[in-house]
């Protein structure tokens, strides 16, 4: 009886034509679970808190106790995975079943994320415009082919992915609104299946030293289909919705806290120039090499 439950849920999502991802490659990645079940992909924003999306909780809005979130590793079947209980769900009151606008929703953890290689933040983009990001994946756990009775995936998937031109999109989808983005990867069948929604849309600007969330996978017309774009929540348009609901849960989140010089030397990203899947192993340098020496002046 729980089938319908998840079949709904991630509906709206997918990775298709994927490579295997490397351990550690998404060190933001996590898997956000139902009665023990992956339901939808996240993202760790902070310490406290994973980003995701909202329509991953409805129709039926699922108690916090209900959740869980299983971070730091590849494999949804490794013995030994590391798992947070969660303390509320909070979903973007403007959310709109109907177009999928305001696609957003943050998970409060039940204790902070321990930072490591294999469990990092993902920096948000601070200042809006789209054609500064060259380089952008998704990467998830769910079904590799459309329908309700195909497996999911156990090892994370990765395929890279190419922002569209809006007016273009909106041509496509008359549903599109300003909150959204799109992107595909418009020569090959890859695109983000079932089981993915919520994961990031993760991109790097020329530089390819750090990786930001651009987007929230939330909906598309099918898996794979060629030259169709998968539809993501715009995430430089909530700033402030996420500064101000992270206050009132007195566990604040700040951009700006996010960076700044760090004297650590991180690792080097491999990814400035665009691969290919399947080339080697692309080292992703997360957003927070200072926070993770500045965290420990934050209680």
């Amino acid at each position: 009886h729980l089938l319908p439950l998840f079949a709904r849920g991630a509906q709206y999502s997918r990775i298709t034509g994927g490579t295997e991802a490397g351990v550690g490659e998404f060190p933001w990645q996590v898997s956000v679970q139902a009665r023990n079940e992956h339901l939808c992909g996240g993202a760790i924003l902070s310490e406290w808190w994973i980003i995701t999306a909202a329509h991953c909780f409805y129709p039926q809005q699922l108690p916090p106790t209900e959740l869980r979130v299983v971070l730091g590793t590849n494999s949804l079947t490794s013995p030994s995975l590391e798992i947070k209980g969660v303390t509320t769900v909070i979903l973007h009151k403007d959310f709109q079943r109907v177009n999928m606008d305001n696609d957003i929703a943050l998970l409060m953890l039940d204790n902070p994320i321990t930072f490591n290689e294999l469990k990092e933040p993902i920096c948000l983009p601070m200042e809006p415009g789209l054609s500064k990001w060259h380089n952008c994946w998704v990467a998830g756990w769910g079904q590799v082919k459309s329908g309700l009775n195909e497996p999911m995936e156990t090892e994370l998937l990765k395929a890279p992915m190419t922002i569209m031109n809006w007016d273009k999109c909106f041509k496509e989808f008359s549903k599109l609104t300003k909150n959204m983005l799109c992107a595909g990867y418009e020569n090959e069948s890859y695109d983000s299946c079932q089981g993915d929604s919520g994961g990031p849309l993760a991109c790097t600007q020329e530089s390819g030293k750090k990786w930001y969330h651009v987007g929230i996978i939330s909906w598309g017309r099918s898996c794979g289909l060629k030259n169709t774009p998968g539809i993501y929540t715009l995430l430089e348009n909530y700033h402030s919705w996420i500064k101000k609901v992270t206050e009132l849960e007195g566990r604040p989140f700040s951009a700006e806290r996010m960076v700044g010089t760090s004297k650590q030397k991180g690792k080097v990203s491999r990814a400035s120039e665009f691969p290919k899947p399947g080339s080697p192993t692309l080292w992703l340098l997360p957003c927070l090499l200072p926070y993770v020496t500045a965290s420990k002046k934050w209680p």
